[in-house]
């Protein structure tokens, strides 16, 4: 409140769809009705369900000054920037948007957030590594409010079986930012009737936490990606897989770790066999290349672990996937489980999983490859929480035994050695190339269309380092191009910048 006459305390909540934004603004305006105030709540909801993020805000007025006045004061609908008191975010990203919109000011605002990250469509869908920095979205907004309040109030909701908002609701509380107390905003749970013991469980925590200040609530968030430091080198009781790790380490220290990653990666994707020729590779360029080890590593595991159908099956009928999806849906014991996936399999991906002649044959055809072609347009849909849908793709996933004779294994393993080899070349005149030569595997990644999309500017960018018409910081900038956007207009301004006058 400023000035001499009482003034609205002034609320924003920032929430993606399905967090309980509206839950949090209803408790506030019934905590607030319920404690002689006179209260009002908007919406602007986002774009869709669990995508969209929405603005909730919520306005209080004291009623004893209206009463007495004998007026009824005015209340806004949406929040204006540099004129908002709270502002609770349900995720680190939503806190910055609030930042952005001007809501969050070093002279008012205390902004109340989760630290936790979710991303947005806009960096899933990013052919690059389209993630914002965490640690930067963190100082921004510690730097924009009066006060900060921030830690992973996800995982506290997740570690009492409850929902973000009544660990933001906790937090609001602890702060002592109302004029109510402890006992109030528990009525409040308590009359919503829902959850209400696990939503008073982890509303304790989080009024406890930031009443006593331990840890800080200012608590600092890595930056998105860091891996914690492995304790020790693994050890395996399977005997190929043993000797496999013995060979890992020959590897310097920094490479061994991702090597160790790779060699997990490609014995639960193929098997040890497969494993012992990712450490053929390697070995093979690691000595004549030792500053491209590290690169090399991840890079050769990612191609050699390709996604294809048979991947695509296996990982969509493991258990550790039905268990992963009922613990975010919440699932109860007692309750059925619907897990229904859409499939649509081009013709490229049917015949990339046939044996390669026939593989070869099919996309020749003519009539076979129509028939092919319309059976799959429509795609379909399977469930596969169901018998028959996990067998349909449980048998897909059992070809793994035979992808070594597939059209696509034989494809992707003609293109890994050819891509080998441009490596080796490139190191006897140019090792800063044959660097960024390693990097441009990122453009080779998942199926179908991307693929596709993907496969085409890596051999685009290939013609142009096997003609020697690119230095290596030209060919870092076109293969950042080729990743700035799926339409492919960032490299083709590349392209023209690049082409003789």
């Amino acid at each position: 409140m400023t000035g001499t006459s009482p003034q609205p305390i002034k609320i924003a909540i920032l929430a993606m769809g399905g967090e309980g934004g509206g839950v949090l603004a209803d408790w506030l305006v019934d905590l607030a009705e319920h404690s002689g105030h006179l209260a009002q709540t908007t919406s602007v909801p986002g774009v869709a369900q669990r995508t969209g993020a929405t603005i909730y805000y919520v306005e209080m007025f004291p009623a004893g000054p209206a009463r007495q006045r004998n007026r009824t004061p005015v209340l806004a609908l949406m929040p204006l920037p540099g004129d908002v008191d709270l502002v609770l975010a349900s995720e680190l990203m939503e806190a910055a948007r609030a930042v952005q919109r001007g809501l969050v000011t070093p002279e008012r605002t205390t902004l109340i957030t989760s630290t936790h990250r979710v991303y947005a469509i806009a960096e899933k869908i990013a052919l690059g590594d389209g993630r914002a920095d965490a640690a930067r979205l963190l100082a921004d907004a510690q730097g924009a409010a009066r006060r900060f309040i921030g830690y992973d109030m996800a995982a506290a909701a997740e570690t009492g079986r409850s929902v973000i908002s009544a660990v933001l609701f906790g937090a609001l509380a602890g702060a002592g930012l109302l004029p109510f107390e402890r006992p109030q905003f528990e009525a409040t749970i308590e009359r919503g009737g829902v959850g209400v013991k696990a939503s008073l469980a982890v509303f304790g925590a989080a009024f406890d936490r930031v009443r006593s200040n331990q840890p800080p609530v200012n608590q600092p968030v890595g930056p998105v990606g860091t891996q914690p430091a492995v304790a020790g080198a693994p050890r395996h009781a399977e005997p190929a897989i043993a000797a496999l790790l013995r060979r890992a380490d020959a590897f310097d220290a920094a490479t061994r770790t991702l090597v160790h990653e790779g060699l997990r990666r490609l014995v639960d994707y193929q098997d040890p066999a497969y494993a012992a020729l990712y450490l053929d590779r390697l070995e093979s360029l690691a000595a004549a290349a030792p500053t491209l080890r590290a690169d090399l590593a991840r890079h050769l595991a990612l191609w050699m672990s390709y996604e294809d159908t048979i991947r695509v099956a296996d990982l969509k009928t493991r258990g550790s996937r039905f268990e992963r999806v009922r613990d975010e849906v919440r699932s109860q014991p007692d309750q059925l489980l619907h897990i229904e996936e859409y499939l649509h399999p081009r013709l490229q991906e049917i015949a990339d999983t046939m044996p390669a002649a026939l593989g070869r044959w099919l996309l020749r055809s003519g009539g076979p490859r129509r028939l092919v072609q319309y059976l799959g347009e429509r795609g379909r849909t399977v469930r596969t929480s169901s018998l028959r849908g996990h067998l349909l793709l449980a048998a897909v996933a059992g070809l793994r035994r035979w992808r070594r004779g597939t059209l696509r294994f034989q494809l992707e393993d003609r293109r890994i050695e050819a891509w080998l080899a441009d490596i080796r070349a490139a190191l006897a005149r140019d090792p800063a190339l044959a660097q960024e030569i390693v990097r441009c595997q990122r453009l080779v990644k998942g199926y179908g269309d991307t693929h596709e999309r993907g496969l085409r500017n890596f051999e685009l960018l290939r013609a142009m380092w096997v003609e020697r018409r690119v230095d290596a910081p030209q060919l870092a900038r076109l293969r950042d191009a080729a990743l700035a956007d799926e339409h492919g207009m960032a490299l083709q301004a590349e392209l023209r910048q690049l082409a003789p006058a």
